[in-house]
């Protein structure tokens, strides 16, 4: 069976707006002057949405190992009752793996490679492996749901992945 090879491109709000919200500065719809003129607050960065089914937000911290090169993507998950947030923490650029919402189709995945400054935001349903740490052991802060509920999907994907 032929390997199918994902080229990443640069995250951009508008490239990555079919699977959710790319979390930075550039990305904020408005920008507000609070803390009587000390502080910028980029506002409005995106949409989570974590409360359905007796859900509640939970704030995490994960730490992602990277995986060597070229990156076999080996699975992909969706999370069907909410939104999952991800922004670096390490200073280190990282891969975006999605696919979007409904049924998984292998040929419609993409990849985007993640700024020092890039948080995504995945939309509910939306496949998207997990986080992909690149240079070497990266945290990131994670909003998403706590609460009942099967609110995680997982799917084995063949012959694909990244080489950059």
């Amino acid at each position: 069976m032929t390997s199918r090879v994902l080229k990443p491109e640069p995250l951009t709000a508008a490239a990555f707006a079919p699977y959710g919200d790319v979390i930075s500065c550039a990305a904020a719809k408005e920008q507000r002057s609070i803390n009587y003129g000390n502080t910028v607050r980029f506002h409005d960065l995106a949409r989570l949405d974590l409360t359905v089914g007796e859900g509640q937000p939970t704030v995490s911290i994960f730490r992602s190992s990277p995986v060597p090169r070229p990156i076999d993507i080996k699975i992909m998950e969706r999370h069907p009752l909410s939104s999952q947030a991800f922004y670096p923490l390490s200073g280190r650029p990282y891969m975006v793996v999605v696919a979007p919402r409904g049924s998984f189709d292998p040929a419609r995945l993409k990849a985007f490679l993640a700024g020092t400054d890039q948080g995504v935001n995945y939309h509910a349903g939306t496949w998207h492996h997990y986080s992909l740490a690149l240079e070497d052991v990266s945290d990131f802060l994670v909003i998403d749901r706590d609460g009942p509920g099967d609110n995680c999907d997982e799917i084995a994907v063949e012959n694909t992945r990244i080489d950059y």
